[in-house]
């Protein structure tokens, strides 16, 4: 069965980016995938910062993130953007994970082998695609395979019902096709 991790970028209780994650999590368990949702806030960890993994290793938050990177196939990433970009919060998860704390780990062990999907929600028209780039550019410099659907959710605080699907059906569709392309290339790469 198909392993997916999914979060989002934020740890603000309200995230549209933490309901984006939850509806991908509900889709892919529908289509038979095991999927695990997390929360980036029970994860905290300092400012990356060679000297602190020098002087205490890793945080005890990275190795447990860490490890479910490692104990999953894909991920999806709802990605918050900020200035174009993507969240502080998120960049200094994946950083902090990206680093060995094993003896003969393999380099960025985390991430070999992983899929990827994006998605975003924003106030603007554009819905976060801007730092949905930088965001899959790092993930593929780094050996994730990211698919090429991603789902931009624009005008974000009026973009889920109350029962927290989206009201747009074109974006609904979007976000159920991510995840079926997450879902189909994961099982494809893991059968290889």
């Amino acid at each position: 069965m198909t392993k997916l991790l999914m979060f989002a970028g934020s740890a603000r209780k309200a995230s549209t980016n933490k309901k984006l994650a939850a509806l991908a999590a509900s889709i892919a368990q529908d289509a038979g995938a095991d999927v695990t949702l997390i929360d980036l806030k029970d994860f905290e960890m300092p400012i990356y910062n060679g000297d602190i993994e020098a002087e205490t290793g890793l945080p005890e938050n990275a190795k447990r993130l860490k490890q479910l990177f490692v104990d999953h196939d894909g991920l999806f990433i709802a990605s918050p953007e900020y200035n174009s970009s993507i969240s502080p919060l998120l960049k200094n998860a994946l950083d902090w994970i990206s680093r060995k704390h094993i003896e003969d780990e393999p380099p960025l062990w985390a991430y070999n082998g992983k899929v990827a999907a994006l998605g975003a929600v924003a106030p603007g028209a554009l819905g976060g695609l801007r730092g949905l780039v930088p965001l899959r550019m790092m993930l593929g410099n780094i050996g994730v395979t990211v698919v090429p659907n991603q789902v931009a959710v624009s005008n974000g605080a009026s973009a889920f019902d109350a029962s927290e699907t989206l009201n747009n059906e074109q974006q609904a569709q979007f976000l159920k096709a991510t995840v079926d392309q997450l879902i189909m290339t994961t099982r494809a790469i893991s059968e290889a």
